[in-house]
């Protein structure tokens, strides 16, 4: 007995999908379906364009809007690195690391949050400095971190178009940072997906008056317009979430609407 509200989901899971949640490609199939997912919206938004002025309004650069050729090479990017990397590198692990059992007790709404919100904040400052550390050093950028930038103006699927080196290096911190601060699985398995949508939000290349960036007060968390700008101003907005590390080291830089180039 427990008055935890989500101990009836946790004990849902155990009983009846024991073998996938325990199963260490888990967090893979959910990460890649909350990418694939998430995206697909905005796809279609973006093939639809102008034909829908209520959501095209809202376009950040709406000169430069995606190809579905385009739209097809980044996913495939993305989909070839899940296959020929990510899901190699599961394998191995499974020979090298144990597997940890899962805990009989859910985590309470609170330790979601605090746990989520803890992971976020980490992994925003490896990425800060990882992001700026690549900017400023020429090899760097085009060896590892110029893959994401083949275009000025981000789009959904163009989230995960990355180079194997920053694949393997977002997904390092993305499994270790939740181990480190110990949190429960259900934590992970949430933040994986809350993460994933904020990354998807923040190329979706559409200042939309509802995205988080807009319901979070005080400018806390950069979105889609700092992102955008980003592309544009590659010298500013290094932080993938939260804007604090941009605004402290004098890199944060307001939205330019269009471009004008």
């Amino acid at each position: 007995a427990s008055d935890n509200v989500l101990q009836p989901l946790w004990n849902h899971l155990l009983f009846h999908h024991l073998s996938l949640v325990s199963s260490p490609f888990f967090p893979v199939i959910l990460a890649f379906s909350s990418y694939f997912f998430f995206s697909l919206p905005f796809a279609v938004l973006d093939l639809l364009g102008e034909r829908v002025p209520l959501f095209h309004k809202y376009k950040i650069q709406p000169d430069r809007s995606p190809t579905l050729g385009m739209m097809v090479k980044s996913f495939m990017t993305s989909l070839y690195n899940h296959i020929f990397f990510v899901l190699p590198a599961v394998i191995v692990g499974m020979f090298i690391l144990p597997t940890p059992a899962l805990p009989r007790d859910a985590p309470t709404l609170y330790q979601v949050f605090t746990e989520g919100l803890a992971v976020l904040l980490l992994f925003d400052t490896q990425y800060f400095i990882w992001h700026f550390v690549h900017h400023k050093n020429v090899q760097l950028y085009r060896w590892v971190h110029a893959v994401h930038h083949e275009y000025m103006a981000p789009f959904s699927w163009s989230t995960e178009q990355l180079s194997i080196p920053e694949l393997m290096t977002v997904g390092f911190w993305s499994n270790l940072d939740p181990i480190l601060l110990k949190c429960h699985p259900l934590s992970t398995w949430c933040i994986t997906v809350f993460s994933i949508w904020m990354s998807v939000e923040d190329h979706i290349g559409y200042d939309l008056p509802w995205t988080l960036n807009r319901l979070v007060p005080f400018g806390l968390l950069g979105g889609a317009p700092a992102h955008d700008m980003h592309h544009q101003k590659p010298s500013s907005n290094y932080a993938p979430f939260f804007s604090h590390w941009d605004r402290i080291f004098g890199t944060a830089v307001t939205l330019k609407k269009k471009n004008t180039d």
